[in-house]
């Protein structure tokens, strides 16, 4: 059994896995930027190693420091949490190299995965319905403007490296193809340091659902339900639900068996998550597999009692999956909201700054993950991500209204949030309704350009 985790992130997840450990009587370690000394992952590690200056790149990014400080500090495995070097296919082969058990899938399945051309042509072998496309990566732009004009627009043009929306656009016309491609493929080489680049057919009016996946070393494989992501803003998740709204119980159970299919296709260990985009007529298709605990992993566990982090550990030192498929029972329904640092009313521009006053709402069915305490200075340098509130009840409309009440409740002073956005949002009787699409958070914002109530929340 993994004795001493080194958690390689920060913020509310490291908050997380550090309590994750504790329950399971593992030491851990924090490892901190210069901005991070007073960060609550720091405070409530048993170890804390300073690996550089407040720069991610000069920090969470340098796999070398955060290998050094495992190995000094005597841990035996490394979870990297999301984000940062979660999905970087060399971190983890070096931390095998190292003598160290990474908490996640190998090296090379990340790669596989994380190349989102490859993994489309790893679904298509296997049997798992994908979004028509180009076969693979295209060599140059005239060839992905072919293509988009023999599939017809819109057409959406992705970085095969991608992912959080970056080296994404959606283009309709013909004419403004190139310019599109040449800047979505730029700021893949910005991003990711890959320009490689494919195509889809954009489906319309499409909801984004994401099935959570283990998968245990001896090869065996289940699902734990599916949420419901499609309350987003350029690709950024704002809301997550489950269960899904609207979904039968036969086209869940044949997504699911198509996400555990998808998981063995690419030797998938650990927890992750197949990713689908579900139309209007109730076809859905394989758009990528996330290689790690996800932001959102929280709504799932309200609903399946199913800890995904101790299962994490549990899969990463070797155990076999205590669950099987007819043991998961998904009850009631769970929500979240993600409160960020951020101004609505500016475009969403991050707002980092000192919080003055916090009070985190609780009571019957709330849970609130966050790494904020009152007198926290908010460094600029990294994701704008505050608090997750989550609520679960028997059904959604009551998990509805128990949310609001939680985000009414909930105090953030001293620092810009989207939080009366989201209040907004959960207020909507669109969404009240259920089964909204991707394009829902656009559409609430072209209506509301001249509402005054829109203003960011000064909390």
């Amino acid at each position: 059994m993994i004795s001493k985790v080194l958690i390689a992130n920060r913020g509310e997840i490291a908050v997380r896995i550090i309590r994750a450990c504790r329950e399971m009587g593992i030491r851990t370690v924090a490892v901190c930027s210069e901005a991070d000394r007073d960060a609550l992952h720091s405070q409530l590690a048993d170890e804390c190693i300073c690996i550089g200056a407040a720069p991610a790149k000069e920090s969470y990014l340098k796999m070398e420091r955060i290998l050094s400080a495992a190995i000094a500090s005597g841990a035996d495995a490394i979870h990297p949490g999301f984000g940062f070097l979660s999905e970087n296919a060399r971190f983890a082969d070096l931390c095998t190299r190292c003598g160290l058990i990474f908490i996640g899938p190998s090296g090379e399945v990340i790669e596989r995965l994380g190349n989102k051309a490859a993994a489309r042509t790893c679904m298509v072998e296997a049997g798992v319905p994908v979004v028509p496309g180009s076969d693979g990566p295209v060599a140059s732009v005239e060839e992905a403007v072919s293509l988009a004009d023999e599939f017809g627009y819109p057409v959406i043009i992705k970085a095969s490296a991608g992912g959080g929306g970056r080296g994404m656009r959606v283009v309709r016309r013909h004419e403004d193809f190139e310019e599109s491609f040449l800047t979505a493929q730029a700021e893949a080489k910005s991003a990711f340091g890959d320009g490689t680049m494919y195509l889809e057919k954009y489906v319309e009016h499409a909801r984004h659902i994401e099935f959570q996946i283990l998968g245990d070393l001896e090869g065996n494989v289940i699902h734990l339900g599916e949420r419901d992501c499609s309350v987003q803003r350029r690709h950024q998740k704002l809301i997550e639900e489950s269960p899904a709204p609207g979904v039968s119980k036969q086209l869940r159970t044949r997504m699911g068996a198509d996400a555990v299919k998808a998981a063995k296709a690419a030797g998938y260990t650990g927890a992750g998550t197949v990713e689908f985009l579900l139309d209007s007529d109730q076809r859905y298709y394989f758009i990528e597999m996330n290689t790690r605990i996800q932001v959102e992993h929280g709504v799932t566990e309200l609903v399946t009692g199913i800890d995904l982090v101790k299962e994490q550990i549990r899969i990463a030192s070797g155990q076999t999956l205590g669950i099987r498929q007819e043991d998961v029972r998904v009850t009631g329904c769970a929500m979240e909201c993600r409160i960020n640092a951020e101004d609505p009313a500016r475009d969403f521009v991050p707002c980092p700054g000192t919080v003055e006053e916090l009070h985190i709402p609780g009571g019957n069915g709330i849970r609130v993950d966050t790494a904020l305490y009152q007198g926290y200075r908010i460094p600029p340098y990294y994701d704008s991500l505050l608090a997750k509130v989550m609520a679960v009840s028997s059904n959604r409309e009551e998990t509805i209204q128990k949310l609001r009440c939680a985000l009414g409740e909930l105090v953030i002073e001293g620092v810009t949030t989207n939080l009366d956005f989201q209040y907004q949002l959960l207020g909507d009787e669109r969404f009240f309704a259920g089964g909204v699409d991707t394009g829902f958070v656009e559409s609430v914002m072209e209506e509301s350009k001249a509402d005054p109530d829109l203003n960011a929340s000064d909390q």
